[in-house]
């Protein structure tokens, strides 16, 4: 089918959940996709911070051909070689002590508020006073379910569904006295994006999350680290978290675990999965045997590739020209972000909702959120040379705009986003 033909069927058929881009795509290789006309694209999202080896990576491809001829699927009811596998190379990365496997990062974060609930009632029996309320942040995005959703901060993704899960309270972002404030015996976890990601890649401040954990240990509540779109070598490190010299007591994971492969993971400290017990929570897919074979042929190949120190490098080079392209542009009002998980900043959504088609159509993906930040998630095997390309790209958008806002009063043409 046709590009055509498939938006018309997906129009009567299909949930109205998606406001897709016109582009059709049917293969990809390395940091390329290519469309149903055979154009190539470079790809500075990679699915969302999915595909962080790119496409047809033959690890990933081998890991299903070689794991799809013996077993996909089992239930939990039994066991099967790959969960310990994966739980073993995780905990090691990490410094957690349990996994529990789901599907995705919203499952991952949902997972993590019930263990915070149970963890309070379990204290509380002790005589610990651990109420049941959940901190959680400004800009915040946790996923979609209610319990996630809950903890999202933007009206748009919670109002279509209220009444949702109460015991929610917002901190303001890096407000240390804001969190000090309103933090008590009440609350059972933090609930932090180390990095935010839907909030525009915003980091936490050293203070901030230093203070959290200070405040956590003080009455025995929880710091979750959710790091679904900065974990697992993004940043440079397997976690966001490592950057700081801090120790959370559950950390979330999903996006790239499984290379495309529905897999995510909350992982949480020995004293914190005391709370859980058989039976208490589960699901039918959570850790199947394609999805854990596929993610150690991922989590090997960053390892054995050295990958995180070529994030390192990439994203570092990357940064800089970011940086020095806002120099030359006073439309970009902030470049920020760790390793491959940047953003610019510009100063107006019309001007990012035209740089963006702009990209798209020098067949180069990127997004937009938070309505006037442009965020690059490129896959890790990303070089400089893409970064050049990108770079001039944006370079070019931003010159043309500039000279056309600047001819439009005597053109009578409209400006974008001046």
């Amino acid at each position: 089918m046709k590009l055509d033909e498939i938006k018309a069927t997906e129009a009567t058929l299909l949930l109205g959940t998606y406001d897709r881009y016109p582009l059709l795509f049917t293969e990809g290789s390395g940091v390329y996709l290519k469309d149903e006309n055979g154009d190539r694209y470079l790809d500075l999202l990679s699915g969302i911070g999915v595909n962080a080896l790119g496409y047809a990576h033959p690890a990933i491809e081998e890991a299903i051909v070689e794991q799809s001829r013996k077993l996909i699927h089992i239930s939990n009811l039994y066991f099967h070689q790959g969960q310990a596998a994966v739980a073993h190379r995780l905990t090691a990365a990490t410094g957690m002590d349990r996994v529990f496997f789901c599907n995705s990062g919203t499952e991952a974060n949902e997972a993590a508020l019930k263990l915070a609930r149970a963890y309070a009632k379990l204290r509380r029996s002790e005589d610990m006073p651990l109420g049941t309320t959940f901190l959680a942040l400004e800009n915040s995005f946790h996923g979609r379910t209610m319990g996630a959703v809950a903890a999202t901060w933007k009206d748009k993704y919670r109002e279509p569904f209220d009444p949702v899960m109460p015991g929610v309270e917002f901190v303001r972002f890096n407000d240390v006295e804001d969190l000090k404030a309103k933090f008590s015996s009440d609350v059972c976890a933090i609930l932090v994006e180390v990095i935010q990601g839907e909030g525009g890649i915003c980091p936490v401040l050293q203070e901030f999350l230093h203070t959290a954990r200070e405040l956590t240990r003080s009455t025995g509540a929880l710091l979750i680290a959710d790091e679904i779109q900065s974990g697992l070598g993004r940043t440079g490190k397997f976690c966001a978290y490592q950057h700081y010299g801090i120790l959370p007591d559950v950390v979330t994971l999903a996006k790239p675990l499984a290379g495309g492969i529905p897999l995510g993971a909350m992982l949480s400290t020995d004293e914190a999965a005391r709370a859980i017990h058989a039976g208490m929570h589960g699901t039918t897919f959570g850790g199947g045997p394609l999805a854990c074979a596929v993610a150690l042929a991922v989590l090997s190949t960053i390892e054995s590739d050295r990958l995180m120190d070529h994030v390192t490098a990439v994203g570092t080079y990357f940064r800089q020209q970011l940086e020095h392209l806002a120099k030359n542009h006073s439309e970009i009002v902030d470049v920020r972000g760790l390793g491959l998980m940047l953003a610019v900043e510009l100063d107006s959504a019309d001007l990012a909702k035209h740089v963006l088609a702009e990209m798209m159509h020098r067949r180069i993906l990127i997004n937009r959120t938070s309505e006037t930040v442009l965020r690059f998630l490129p896959p890790f095997i990303l070089e400089r040379a893409h970064v050049d390309e990108a770079i001039a790209a944006l370079d070019n958008i931003l010159s043309e705009q500039l000279a056309s806002t600047a001819a439009a009063p005597a053109s009578g043409g409209q400006t974008i986003g001046r």
